[in-house]
């Protein structure tokens, strides 16, 4: 699904010198790499303040209780995502209230977002999956409608475009992953926090740090969440050839569409991913197709790799179960689970093997 060692190898010597940087300055817990980083990072994705963190798991949850929310209080969310982004709500003591996808996207069911609200809830954390943005506009208007914050799970979105900007920017807080299989992957975990607000940053950076704000002296409980000064080091070296490897995801994604569609398969064996806004990064490449699971075997056959993003939604996880979410209850999730499959999508593919997964794929499914 990715060679992580090609993408870094071309890196390896600046990659090396980096970490030799590090090692020799003897800071190794935030400091002038983090600090360099940060700005960086937030200069790409178009925000004002961005805070390094330990995990993308720890960037919802520093936002979580940057927002103080806690026991009784309600977040909207989607089933269809990584676990983190319910489990991290669950962490703080929250329910997490689950509403459906859209078929086309798999982004939040905005109407069913703005139905789910009630006197509980205390924020609404959609999804940015796969690389694409969510109807931001819609959901902005019902979170200014009913005075909620949104934190944006961008995970899977770093450089991702909407109608109303980049994404991490147009909420509260925007969450974004460093887990060496994104777009931009570190070589460990690694997560950030990003806000317009100066205030809403200064509580991350506060929560990070265990909420001591100065040293020693604690207002509030934080967490251990700092991000290392070696992975903000190496991700600055990378950080520069990002936009080169979206620009061959998003090739990538072309030539499996126009690939697909000339093939006129009937759209129960075979649906292309849906493409509502220009600003799609392709973190991952997820086809639809009733016969999912004979066609991942057959591929696995062939020694192509492919990936299920996610086999079983939140809401059906046995961890849920006491929220009481009944099958056929959110069908369109479940649905989804049921016929989604990734295919390589990753900057460094190159034609030949792609044509390869292409080839296999619809003589498969045309049998």
């Amino acid at each position: 699904m990715l060679d992580v060692a090609a993408q870094n190898g071309p890196l390896i010597d600046r990659l090396t010198k980096k970490a030799e940087d590090v090692i020799r300055s003897g800071h190794y817990i935030l400091g002038s790499e983090v600090a360099a980083f940060e700005r960086e990072v937030a200069d790409y994705i178009g925000v004002e303040h961005a805070i390094g963190v330990s995990s993308g798991t720890d960037a919802l949850l520093v936002a979580l209780m940057a927002l103080g929310i806690g026991p009784g209080d309600e977040v909207i969310t989607t089933p269809f995502t990584f676990f983190a982004t319910a489990g991290c709500i669950a962490r703080v003591g929250a329910t997490p209230v689950f509403v459906d996808v859209r078929p086309d996207t798999f982004t939040i069911d905005v109407e069913q977002a703005a139905a789910a609200v009630t006197t509980r809830t205390r924020a609404i954390m959609p999804v940015h999956l796969f690389g694409q943005a969510c109807d931001m506009q819609e959901l902005s208007s019902i979170a200014r409608r009913h005075e909620l914050p949104i934190i944006e799970d961008a995970a899977q979105a770093i450089g991702t475009k909407s109608p109303l900007g980049p994404v991490g920017g147009l909420g509260a807080y925007g969450c974004f992953s460093f887990f060496p299989s994104k777009n931009l992957g570190g070589f460990g975990d690694g997560g950030l926090v990003t806000t317009r607000d100066p205030a809403l940053a200064n509580k991350a950076r506060v929560m990070r740090a265990h909420g001591s704000e100065p040293k020693y002296y604690h207002s509030v409980i934080g967490g251990n969440f700092r991000i290392d000064a070696l992975q903000a080091a190496l991700l600055r070296v990378k950080l520069p050839e990002l936009e080169g490897w979206t620009a061959r995801r998003r090739e990538n994604a072309a030539r499996y569409d126009a690939a697909f569609n000339a093939a006129a398969l009937d759209e129960g064996l075979l649906r292309t991913p849906a493409r509502r806004f220009e600003g799609h990064v392709y973190n991952q490449y997820v086809i639809r197709t009733s016969r999912r699971d004979e066609l991942q075997a057959h591929l696995g056959a062939e020694r192509i790799a492919t990936a299920i993003y996610y086999p079983v939604p939140l809401h059906r996880q046995e961890c849920f179960a006491h929220l009481g979410y009944a099958e056929g209850s959110l069908p369109e999730s479940e649905k989804a689970s049921r016929e989604v499959l990734a295919l390589p999508i990753f900057a460094g593919l190159g034609e030949a093997r792609q044509r390869r997964i292409i080839d296999t794929v619809i003589a498969f499914l045309r049998r």
